[in-house]
């Protein structure tokens, strides 16, 4: 069943039943759940939905306007204790003429051959469960590193995320041992067709909460040479891709309307496919799919794929392999390339 699209108010909204709030949701760490209890103080809560693709803003729609009204007035541009203590943006809203599904409408493929990425590939139980068990008990007997949304390691060099870069001269040592089971199944890819060398010398270790995706960006060119290589494990995840034809993804949701940011092939700005990653999975990225494809794990805590609809883990653990350039990018793709711009 679709779910109601809300318009962003513009100026001053006349007052309904459907409150627009900004600085809340789940990439701010905030569940939809959390979100519902904390409102409902103020009346019956009809729903909470995702206001945007930000997860930074949320609609809170009430069974009666009054009880939006009282909400306004006790939570906008107020600390909220209840909600981390982040001070809340709000404004009224309405539903727009559409309806789109609840997973914005993209058909999700359950191949890398179908999304026409030249450079993509997916492999399913690249590992079994137990060699999955055993590299998540290997990961939580080491020290996590604490970002906003989520938990990281970084084994080989440390991902700076400030410059979206690494820093050649901290070698933090040699990959971990527990990547054994990995490493040594890297010729699997052979038989999808890609028959290149692999090296890797940096991994990235990503713990994902329920809600928590990933912010849509391109792996800094100058920083890791042709192949990224993306492990799934514990959870699965829906993983989007857009091409744009400038290179640059927007500074801002803001910055594409609702019907840009929900139409697949059909927006001029971008070309839109979504991949679905059951844990024990691996996803490589190469030639265009590396260098010309932004992708992103939206921030769902439901994914709907083929009309299933899929509830995320407590946790979603993934392994991203790299090998870290020294030199600067002559890639094929100048446009996306920020050595050669």
């Amino acid at each position: 069943m679709g779910l109601p699209r809300f318009k962003r108010p513009v100026g001053t909204s006349e007052p309904s039943s459907n409150l627009y709030v900004a600085n809340c949701g789940p990439a701010v760490g905030l569940t939809l759940d959390t979100i519902e209890a904390v409102f409902g103080a103020y009346g019956e809560v009809k729903g909470v939905h995702l206001a945007d693709e930000s997860g930074s803003r949320v609609i809170v729609s009430y069974h009666e306007e009054k009880s939006a009204e009282s909400a306004l007035k006790a939570l906008n541009r107020r600390a909220c204790p209840e909600l981390g203590g982040r001070s809340l943006h709000i404004q009224y809203s309405i539903p727009s003429v559409c309806q789109v599904a609840a997973n914005d409408s993209i058909q999700v493929s359950l191949e890398a051959s179908e999304l026409d990425i030249p450079g993509l590939y997916l492999i399913k139980d690249f590992i079994n469960a137990k060699e999955e068990e055993e590299l998540l008990a290997a990961v939580d007997t080491r020290p996590w590193q604490k970002l906003a949304k989520r938990r990281v390691q970084h084994y080989g060099y440390e991902f700076h995320y400030n410059t979206r870069n690494v820093n050649t001269n901290q070698y933090l040592g040699e990959l971990p041992s527990f990547l054994s089971p990995i490493l040594e199944k890297m010729s699997l890819f052979e038989k999808l067709g890609y028959t290149g060398t692999v090296l890797l010398d940096q991994l990235t270790v990503n713990e994902y909460p329920p809600g928590v995706g990933l912010s849509p960006h391109i792996d800094t060119h100058s920083a890791f040479e042709g192949l990224i290589f993306s492990l799934s494990l514990a959870g699965p995840c829906i993983m989007e891709f857009r091409k744009y034809s400038t290179g640059v993804w927007p500074t801002s949701a803001d910055t594409l309307s609702d019907e840009e940011a929900l139409n697949s092939d059909k927006s001029s700005k971008f070309l839109r496919r979504a991949i679905y990653l059951p844990p024990r999975s691996i996803l490589l990225l190469s030639r265009e799919a590396r260098y010309a494809w932004h992708h992103y794990i939206p921030h769902h805590k439901i994914d709907v794929v083929k009309d299933a609809r899929i509830r995320r883990a407590s946790r979603r653990v993934s392994f991203t392999l790299r090998k870290v350039r020294k030199g600067p990018c002559e890639c094929e793709f100048p446009q996306y390339c920020d050595s050669q711009k």
